[in-house]
């Protein structure tokens, strides 16, 4: 039988008490929110609980609102039929999340990207580099405060 998300959420905060800032109860897809020095141990204990088998990370981004960056999980339990969706408020100034990656081979290219567009590191990432933009462009074009170039190597952007 498929947990509902508030059921998942509910078996995270009971495990991982210290862990959760916030439950999000939104149309959609709720979330919860998590300390960002929780995140492995959370997602460790959701890919092999017996209960969880979150076998499957189907996305990792980031966002800006301005004030924070954050980074989004999407997991899915493909044998239990349940997904959970996690955030991970980040520092604006040093914004660095553990790496999923040794958990999920899948997180390798989505941290790549989400480092790529937002800036935003992933710790012990085994190849983190740009994977969408040159390696000598300067800055992250999904940043609020980012101000596109006029030109690239010569070529009008604008």
């Amino acid at each position: 039988m498929s947990l509902t998300f508030a059921q998942v959420y509910g078996k995270i905060r009971e495990k991982f008490p210290d862990a959760v800032e916030a439950v999000v109860e939104c149309p959609g897809d709720p979330y919860i929110v998590l300390k960002r020095d929780s995140l492995l141990a959370v997602c460790g204990w959701l890919k092999t609980d017996p209960e969880m088998q979150f076998d499957l990370l189907s996305c990792v981004s980031g966002t800006d609102d301005k004030t924070n960056f954050w980074t989004v999980y999407h997991l899915t339990s493909i044998p239990k039929i349940q997904r959970a969706v996690l955030k991970v408020k980040l520092d604006r100034a040093e914004p660095s999340v553990p790496s999923l990656v040794p958990l999920y081979k899948a997180a390798d290219w989505h941290e790549r990207e989400t480092y790529d567009m937002y800036g935003i590191k992933f710790d012990d990432h085994p190849d983190l580099r740009r994977i969408l933009l040159p390696e000598d462009w300067v800055g992250f074009p999904l940043r609020k405060d980012y101000e596109f170039p006029d030109e690239y190597q010569g070529i009008p952007l604008k």
